[in-house]
Order: C-alpha cells, then structure tokens, then sequence
C-alpha cells in the first residue's frame, strides 16, 4: 500500500509514518515544516528509515502542489492530518486558519475527485466541532465536572456547533469530508478527537494539553524554586486522553473494515475509562515524579467544554477497536519519552 501523510512531520503523522515504514509500507510524507518539533520529527524519521520513504515540503494551502502529488503517487489512503490546531491562533489569525484547514481539505479532496478516486481519505477533526456544549447539565464535584446525563461519554448524535474559527475552519473540513462521499462517492472516514497525547508531540501552551503539563511537571523536578505556571480555568474540566499507539490502531483498523467506515465521523478518544480533569493529571503527575505543583488560575479560555469524553462505542462495533493504553501507562511513556528527549538534546 502507498500512504500519503499530509502534516506527517507532526506528532500524529510522525507516529503514524513511524509504524507504517515499520511494517514495510511505501509512504509519502507532506509537512511545510511551520509547527514547533516538525523538523525534529523529519530528522528523527529519517535517521530511523534512511532513504527508504519520500518527504515532500509544501502547503495543503498549495492546490497545485497536493493536485500533482496526487496524481503522481495515486497513494492508496490519504491521512489528512495537516491543520491549524490551536484555538488561540484561530482567534489572532481567523483566514490563516480558514485556508489551511477548510481550504486546505478541499484542496485535498478535489484532487482525489479528480485524479485518484478510489483513495481511501481519513480525516483528523475534533470534538469542537460540538461547540461549547453548555446546554448539558454538569455537576460540579471536588475534582472535575460530571455530565451525568451522558455516563458513557458523548456519541455522534449530539448537535454540531461550530464555536470560534478553529471550530468553524474545522467543522467545515468535517462536513466536506462526509459530503464528498455522498455526493461524489469518494471513500473518506471522518475522526472526531479528543485528546491525544504520547511521543513526538512537542506540546506548546496552546495544543497538546497533557505533554505540556507533563513538561512542566518535569522541570519542576528538576528546580524546585522556579515560578509558578499558569492553568486556564479552575482545572475541573474533563478530557478522555488517547495514546498515540492506540490512535495508529485507530487508523489502521478503519483501512481495515473501510467498507463500513467509508462515510463516516467517529468520535474517538479514551472513554470514560481513560478520563482526566487537569486536577486530576496534576495530581498524578505529582504522585509519578514526587513534585509539588504550584500553579496560578486564568480564566477560562473561550468556548472551552467543560467536559468532553467520548463515547467509543459506534468505532468498537463497526471498526473492532477499543483503546488499550491505560492513562497512567500512557502518561509514563510520555515522561519517559521527553526526559530522553532532553538528554539528547543537551
């Protein structure tokens, strides 16, 4: 099989990339190489497998360039993962955000229309395609907040709402992704994710929540005077966090049974079972690295859920995957895996 990674420089892509080269493989990775830790990823690919892959820079934003390289490759599944992630960067910079994740998933699904139709496209989106998700009731107990009306997590059946450009520019993407399959019978497979988290994900204060923490959590082991950092909110809010491992699974197993995936949206993540409120992984980081956190409390960024999980039940039955990782153990891996990062840097 030939695999095309858009954004492949990139925690996902680069994990993904990583076991698809592992397995034998040919992959093409795309990245314009903008994100903090891209590069990092290419050389680390790239010493790992040698000559044995293709990189290409560009821009998803770059019709042409996607168009060519489509019709070049014709790769067999496209994992589309190139986007704008940060909510903070949709709000300073709205059109950026526009052209690389709307347009730029046009771009990609044009090209397979036109030049390559039976690729298989599967998308990354994101449960803020769900809004802001205050009309749920929660209840607000000492660590996190509960939605008790939805013990198993949130299926694909709860209303979409767009919030904020990062929510619309990826909405959009989302709906495109389904519509090309109905209106153009192209093979494409939409995942709506929570939180993900694990080796190669260079976490920045503004994406990619758990790494970050963990970082901070790791450099106050190492000076304990050092000044508090800052959290958003009052910490209560709830995410299901999923392994990188368990994502590659994820994407496998839809190629695998993409008969009954092709058109559709999975919400994905850890369930229930593999919950955290920031409190709450503060406190385990804590206990995993005998810390003492200090932090000071922001206000709540906008159009922040107070509590998403997923509910994986629609990609157990149609897709026979479940996530395996427990959090504590995917929370280890990732401690390990940047404390070695640093050594290697220093």
């Amino acid at each position: 099989m030939t695999w095309l990674i858009t954004g492949g420089c990139g925690f996902v892509g680069s994990n993904l990339a990583d076991a698809l080269l592992n397995r034998g493989d040919n992959v093409i990775v795309l990245d314009n190489l903008s994100r903090t830790g891209s590069r990092d990823n290419l050389a680390w690919l790239r010493l790992r497998y040698g000559q044995d892959w293709r990189f290409v820079e560009a821009d998803v934003r770059s019709a042409l360039a996607i168009e060519q390289l489509v019709v070049e490759a014709r790769p067999t599944v496209i994992a589309h993962l190139a986007g704008q992630v940060a909510m903070t960067t949709s709000l300073q910079q709205p059109r950026l955000d526009f052209e690389v994740n709307a347009l730029g998933t046009l771009n990609v699904l044009e090209a397979v229309r036109q030049h390559s139709p039976t690729t298989i496209v599967m998308y990354s989106s994101t449960n803020k395609v769900y809004g802001d998700l205050e009309w749920v009731h929660y209840d607000e107990v000492e660590t996190r907040y509960v939605a008790s009306d939805y013990p198993a997590g949130f299926d694909e059946s709860i209303p979409l709402s767009f919030h904020s450009p990062y929510g619309c520019s990826k909405g959009a993407a989302d709906q495109y992704m389904l519509d090309y399959a109905r209106m153009f019978d192209l093979t494409t497979v939409v995942f709506r994710h929570s939180s993900m988290y694990g080796g190669r994900q260079f976490a920045t204060y503004d994406q990619g929540w758990i790494g970050w923490f963990c970082q901070q959590a790791l450099a106050v082991r190492y000076d304990s005077d050092r000044e508090p950092f800052t959290i958003s909110g009052n910490g209560k809010q709830v995410r299901d966090v999923l392994h990188a491992d368990d994502i590659v699974a994820l994407y496998f197993a839809a190629v695998a049974q993409i008969d009954a995936a092709r058109g559709q949206a999975f919400n994905v993540g850890g369930g229930m079972a593999q919950s955290l409120s920031l409190l709450e992984l503060l406190q385990l980081l804590e206990r995993e690295i005998d810390v003492r956190l200090v932090y000071h409390q922001l206000p709540p960024r906008a159009s922040d859920q107070k509590v998403f999980v997923a509910d994986v039940a629609k990609a157990q039955h149609m897709l026979g995957w479940q996530p395996r990782i427990s959090a504590v153990e995917g929370l280890r891996r990732t401690l390990v895996w940047l404390e070695e990062s640093a050594a290697a840097k220093a």
